[in-house]
């Protein structure tokens, strides 16, 4: 004979892990959905980057930087593109390593000659009156600074200055084709 009691007991049971079971399911499928997504958006980004207008825009900023001439650099197109991939990296959009894989180069050298031998982001933002002008490129060039360290172990060296691999990444934007 069924006891009604342990049929029920065991039926609530089975409810719980099928409840528990359906909500580790979901959690795992927005996760990868949200993966799927950043990906997306990073190949995205990737290809607006190679774009004719935004080559021609990292052709003039590179060869005013490598002039070390912040007076003509009249668009920041290149800076606000690695702003707004620094918002949404910082807000877990976009997965950090993807963006460091994608861009990481890219980043540390622009952020670097803006930085030096002039600090040109604090012109900029005093000029703007704006003190957080660019923060979100800083705070991603401190997380590419990260992964790189994290990938390099100790064969990583902090740079000091605007590094030789930094001038040979605005020499070659210097040279990019533009349509």
């Amino acid at each position: 004979m069924v006891d009604l009691g342990d049929l029920a007991l065991w039926t609530a049971g089975a409810t719980w892990v099928l409840a528990v079971g359906t909500l580790l399911a979901l959690y795992w499928q927005t996760r990868q959905a949200g993966r799927l997504n950043s990906a997306n958006a990073v190949i995205t980004l990737r290809e607006r980057f190679d774009s004719p207008r935004m080559r021609k825009a990292r052709r003039q900023t590179s060869q005013h930087l490598i002039k070390n001439d912040l007076g003509d650099i009249t668009s920041l197109e290149v800076l606000t593109f690695f702003e707004l991939i620094g918002a949404q990296t910082a807000r877990g959009l976009l997965d950090e390593e993807m963006v460091w894989e994608a861009f990481g180069g890219w980043i540390s050298s622009y952020y670097g000659a803006m930085r030096s031998p002039v600090d040109r982001i604090q012109q900029l933002r005093d000029i703007a009156r704006d003190p957080l002008l660019f923060h979100k490129l800083e705070w991603l060039d401190k997380r590419i600074a990260s992964l790189d360290r994290k990938q390099l172990g100790s064969k990583y060296v902090e740079p000091l200055a605007v590094a030789e691999e930094d001038l040979l990444y605005l020499r070659r934007e210097a040279d990019l084709e533009v349509e």
